[in-house]
């Protein structure tokens, strides 16, 4: 805008009306120059030119917000020269302010694969779980990364090593008929994928991002049917052909196949084996798990696409204490641990005799006794751990070396605890058999000890891979527990005991463990043998799975009681004590048969 001097907008008055329109935002006005001297040569003045109110100042209010920037004529109103009057604006929510740019259209191999994904869940899912779940994951990952690469994103190492995991863990329900094990693996699956999306490193991170992608769900169904109905508005020509292509070789496929089968009853029987069982009572089964199918892979890829950004979640470090006031209830807690672990060091060299005769409680009473309580031992120690991190003091290096050497101290005891605790479950192992219950609180005991291994490595090495290094534990911990079969364990362990000393064993027990069980009880001596397998042999031969629903320890099981099948009857193994009939039908054989701890 020219410079123009004050007479030239006709005094005061108009140049008060010319710095605010009549009816919009105020304009900012030109300052009038300095008069001239008296000799110079006056000039004609310059008309002003129009310039609307945008072309005088950017506007720092976003585009949407332009037709809302009319004031309310009856509000007082208090703005600045050159500002334009802005109305408050209500912010988007936490989830939004960490999402980054809404994604590109799906692609087209994004849709296919989650139908992919759809149809096979509603064909293969609805029989059980098995080599099923990483058929219908194949075009579920698919999809993921179709809308990783359209949105620009590429793989990183952990990325990779998310994604390995969850689909190692899938290989669990393949491998074994226990459903506690497969359950685990299938859910830490879920929560590795979901990290693999996200690509979470802080704390908040990777506990939100764990589960992440059940945020995606609505949105990944709204952004599917979207691309679709784009999609569909310009190629109908192509939808239609496609779907007719697919008619015809569905035809194809039941006619031929039918006429095949007819022909031949190996064939058929092959058919049989391979095709899913659908029947249209099973229809609503079958829809829902459809839906579960294409909202699943819709949600991972929306996820891939545009995922939450839970890093941008901080969490406000508490206010730093003093170096006495912090340390001094840590260094209280070490000499206690240190005193628990002498006397420990004293009963594991032999002590019992003296424990018994003040205790009155044999080895197997005292090592029960102790180890739940060292369970819960270990775990509120990370939480200690964890709250004297926060309020850690901060001043400088000396700070950092007292905060390692007391924490580091405290580890190492903690350390020496979890061996006690896993000696003490040794020892009651020993005496009562191992159960369920038992080998998974000592898995978790053992996981725990890796955790306090990883904390100290932290101190050392810095805390900057923690949070990824222990979800990477916690799922190693539940792979390693589902491949090594804890059913299989139990049986494994109680036949020996029985073989080795004769000692009583709870048939009642292990003839309610899963088919993984099977090869360790066959080894048992008639009739405790055919005792512990009737009940799964009868399970076996009632269910009819088909091929992708069985696990490779059930089929195992079909085998070994194929070739050699449980005899003994209900009496015979009621004459032994060992029937597992309900509690108002049982005799009184229970009360002086086996002291067994079911705990």
């Amino acid at each position: 805008m020219s410079e123009r001097p004050s007479e030239a907008s006709g005094g005061p008055a108009s140049s008060e009306a010319s710095g605010q329109a009549a009816d919009g935002p105020p304009v900012s006005r030109s300052v009038a120059p300095e008069r001239t001297p008296a000799d110079a040569k006056p000039t004609e003045p310059t008309p002003a030119k129009q310039v609307p109110p945008a072309a005088t100042e950017p506007s720092a209010t976003p585009a949407y917000l332009h037709a809302q920037r009319q004031p309310d004529r009856g509000a007082q109103q208090t703005w600045q020269p050159g500002q334009p009057w802005r109305p408050p604006v209500k912010g988007p929510g936490a989830t939004a302010k960490l999402r980054p740019a809404a994604p590109p259209l799906v692609r087209p191999a994004v849709l296919w694969a989650a139908l992919a994904t759809a149809v096979l869940s509603a064909l293969l899912l609805g029989d059980g779980l098995g080599v099923n779940l990483l058929i219908v994951a194949v075009p579920a990952a698919l999809a993921a990364a179709f809308a990783a690469r359209a949105a620009g994103r590429r793989p990183r190492p952990w990325t990779a090593t998310w994604a390995v995991g969850g689909l190692a863990l899938l290989v669990v329900p393949a491998l074994r008929d226990a459903g506690w094990p497969a359950f685990l693996a299938v859910v830490s699956a879920f929560a590795l994928g979901s990290l693999a999306l996200h690509g979470s490193r802080t704390w908040p991170g990777v506990l939100l991002g764990s589960v992440g992608t059940l945020e995606s769900v609505v949105p990944g169904a709204r952004w599917g049917w979207r691309g679709v109905r784009e999609r569909a508005d310009g190629s109908r020509g192509r939808w239609g052909s496609a779907v007719r292509t697919t008619a015809v070789a569905l035809g194809l496929l039941v006619v031929f196949g039918t006429l095949f089968a007819s022909a031949d009853a190996a064939f058929a029987d092959l058919l049989g084996r391979l095709t899913p069982d659908v029947s249209i009572v099973d229809g609503p089964w079958r829809t829902f798990l459809f839906l579960v199918g294409l909202l699943g892979a819709l949600a991972a890829a929306r996820t891939a696409a545009a995922p939450v950004r839970w890093d941008g979640l901080t969490v406000t470090p508490g206010k730093p204490r003093g170096r006495t006031e912090w340390a001094l209830p840590l260094i209280v807690l070490n000499l206690l641990f240190a005193a628990f672990i002498t006397l420990q060091l004293v009963v594991l060299l032999g002590g019992y005799d003296k424990v018994r005769e003040q205790t009155g409680l044999d080895h197997a009473e005292y090592a029960r006794q102790g180890f739940w309580q060292l369970l819960w031992a270990t775990l509120l120690t990370l939480l200690v751990i964890a709250l004297a991190l926060r309020w850690a003091p901060r001043g400088g290096s000396r700070d950092r070396t007292l905060v390692r050497a007391v924490l580091g101290t405290l580890c190492v005891l903690t350390l020496v605890v979890v061996a006690s605790a896993l000696r003490r479950m040794d020892l009651y192992v020993d005496e009562y058999g191992l159960t369920r219950l038992r080998i998974s609180v000592a898995a978790m005991e053992l996981w725990l000890g890796a955790v306090f291994v990883l904390i100290l490595a932290a101190g050392v090495f810095g805390a900057r891979f923690l949070p990824r290094a222990i979800a990477v534990s916690a799922g190693a911990a539940v792979l390693a527990f589902g491949l090594v079969s804890p059913d299989a364990v139990v049986a494994e362990q109680n036949v020996q005991r029985f073989r080795d000393d004769r000692t009583s064993i709870d048939i009642d027990y292990l003839k309610d463990l899963s088919a993984d069980a099977v090869p360790a009880l066959d080894r048992l001596p008639e009739p405790q043998r055919s005792c512990a397998l009737r009940v799964i042999q009868r399970e076996l031969h009632t269910s009819d799975s088909p091929w992708y629903a069985t696990s490779w320890g059930e089929a195992r099981a079909r085998a070994i009681l194929r070739e050699r099948p449980a005899t003994n009857g209900r009496d015979t193994c009621y004459g032994l004590g060992t029937d597992g009939v309900r509690e108002g039908e049982r005799g009184g054989y229970e009360q002086d048969h086996d002291d067994y701890d079911p705990y």
